[in-house]
């Protein structure tokens, strides 16, 4: 008695099309491009930012007006700063100098980031290696 290969051909295309799925999903199915500063202006889309916070925030980030503070580009190679206005939980190692990651949308000038979209780039996994020395 013989089986009839369609069975397998069957299971094969149908995990075929989910291994294909899975792969897209975890590529590209929720990618947010990553901006910095100086290449933000004119975007209209939905994107996070990366940078460094300049200056001393001002404001209350559980208040209408939100946390005010600007960035600048993780390099330093440029002058371009921008305004950020976010509401949310403020992360413990936030403050003047951390690296940080924001989404949202540019908004007539201004960085309006989602709301707890804010996260602090932990300082010692980008600090230069320590040298051995003996």
């Amino acid at each position: 008695m013989t089986r009839s290969p369609a069975r397998l051909v069957i299971a094969l295309s149908v995990a075929a099309v989910l291994a294909v799925f899975i792969l897209y999903t975890a590529i590209a199915g929720n990618a947010t491009t990553q901006l910095q500063p100086s290449t933000l202006a004119g975007t209209t889309a939905h994107v996070a930012v990366v940078g460094v916070v300049v200056g001393k925030p001002a404001g209350d980030p559980h208040s209408a007006a939100g946390l005010r503070f600007l960035l600048k580009d993780d390099s330093g190679k440029s002058a371009a700063r921008v305004s950020v206005v976010y509401h949310g939980t403020v992360p413990p190692l936030f403050r003047t100098g951390r690296h940080v990651v924001l989404s949202g949308r540019l908004r007539d000038g201004v960085f309006v980031a989602d709301d707890g979209s804010l996260v602090t780039k932990c300082p010692s996994k980008y600090a230069p290696a320590k040298s051995k020395s003996t």
